[in-house]
């Protein structure tokens, strides 16, 4: 049987206009797949994809951990393309944090909302279409650090590590419908941002977006149909 996501695909990119949102949109569009892209913000949309509002290719503003909102986008695109073949899940959050033991009640609920639910928010908007139709990708950005607690990062890994049992749980839900669940686990991007925050840092040891980016690809292929619930680690 002939995996329908051999077409030209039709994608769903959030946190499509940070460094590694662009990247994918970037891969993507060099295969010629047509695109929702979706960030928080409209404004920081067009100025990174400038002249992609078109036919072909949506930009939505919207709120990931909104099911509502997600719902909303979800059918635009929906409407737009016909169906969707791959959903990549990027958008979350990072900030260090304080002690275990003196971790505040904001600082847990903002990284289980941006990390964790946020990844139920928007696959519960994408993943019943994909279901119906019996085929399907979705592919979210967990992190190396998933794996084990370090100091000051408790809430944000907790959040990382709750996603991957998320995808985990996911994966094993959706693989009979046809629907494959996986995620990439970077260590450290080689983005401005961390350049910024890491400036004694080399980033020659970090992961490129463009790798990252192409590992992404792969998990919405064809290739990648015997795969299930799956952390690619990504480092150098």
């Amino acid at each position: 049987m002939t995996d329908p996501i051999t077409e030209l695909p039709h994608v769903v990119i959030t946190g499509a206009a940070g460094a590694l949102g662009r990247a994918v949109a970037q891969h993507f569009l060099a295969q010629g797949a047509r695109l929702a892209l979706i960030d928080h913000h409209a404004d920081r949309l067009t100025e990174v994809f400038p002249g992609l509002d078109n036919s072909q290719h949506l930009l939505l503003a919207g709120n990931v951990t909104s099911p509502s909102e997600m719902a909303d986008l979800s059918g635009q695109a929906l409407k737009a393309f016909g169906r969707i073949d791959a959903l990549v899940h990027i958008a979350g959050g990072f900030e260090m944090g304080e002690s275990t033991h003196a971790l505040s009640r904001a600082s847990w609920d903002r990284m289980m909302n941006l990390n964790a639910w946020s990844f139920v928010a928007v696959t519960q908007a994408v993943l019943p279409s994909m279901i119906e139709r019996g085929a399907g990708r979705i592919v979210a950005v967990t992190a190396k650090v998933a794996a084990r607690g370090l100091p000051a990062m408790a809430a944000y890994i907790a959040s990382k590590s709750a996603l991957q049992r998320l995808v985990e749980a996911m994966a094993a839900e959706a693989a009979p419908h046809g629907v494959a669940v996986n995620s990439v686990a970077p260590s450290v991007l080689d983005t401005p941002a961390n350049r910024q925050a890491m400036p004694d840092a080399n980033p020659a040891e970090w992961v490129s977006t463009s790798v990252a980016a192409q590992t992404i690809a792969f998990l919405a292929s064809p290739a990648a149909a015997a795969l299930h619930g799956q952390h690619l680690t990504l480092d150098t």
